[in-house]
């Protein structure tokens, strides 16, 4: 769940009033308060954050996830603060806001970008979907472990779904994975999960 603070801000505004310990995105020069995730939501994070670091140590790519780095749309009074970053090291150096105000703005430092979705679902299928092709970021991964998304999104009836979302001339290609379908990632293709062990991950064994 989200919570509008309704008062427009420039993005410099945003960064120097940003609480550290607190999430908060800029969408159209409008402060948003993104709730805190609850307990599935950050075991589904947990789990994807432990397996892709495992692909990048093992294949000794140069990439990083960060723990809490917002992604601004070039030219836009928006910045956004994604539930699993994936950052290209090589391409920082170009980053002009990265150093001291910890943003990204370039596809070329974001191979992946992974969404886990909640309440506010519409931010995820349309707003940050729309702010990332725009970006463009060659992939971007959407976790619905609750099926909570609208039916235009995921179908009818609704369930669990992951949509994968990949750059192709521009503009994405969406790709949607249930049950047993094993999700195929470009960024990670060794990556073999399927749609319910992703789903799973939001379990938690007493």
């Amino acid at each position: 769940m989200t919570q509008t603070l309704h008062k427009t801000v420039t993005f410099e505004e945003f960064v120097k009033w940003m609480p550290e310990n607190q999430r908060y995105e800029l969408h159209d020069g409008i402060i948003v308060e993104v709730a805190q995730p609850i307990g599935k939501h950050e075991n589904v994070f947990a789990f994807l954050s432990r397996k892709i670091n495992v692909q990048i140590d093992s294949l000794n790519l140069p990439y990083i996830i960060p723990s809490k780095v917002l992604v601004k749309p070039d030219g836009k009074n928006s910045a956004y603060l994604p539930d699993l970053l994936v950052l290209d090291k090589r391409n920082l150096k170009n980053e002009s806001l990265y150093e001291e105000e910890s943003t990204v703005s370039q596809s070329e430092s974001i191979p992946l970008v992974v969404e886990v979705v909640s309440t506010n679902w519409g931010d995820d299928y349309a707003v940050k979907f729309e702010e990332y092709e725009s970006i463009g970021i060659p992939e971007y991964l959407i976790v619905d472990y609750l099926g909570l998304g609208g039916k235009r999104f995921i179908g009818s009836p609704k369930r669990p779904t992951i949509t994968v979302c990949q750059l192709e001339d521009g503009e994405y290609k969406t790709f949607l994975y249930r049950g047993d379908d094993v999700v195929n990632l470009k960024t990670f293709p060794e990556l073999k999960l399927t749609a319910n062990q992703i789903f799973q991950s939001a379990e938690v064994d007493y």
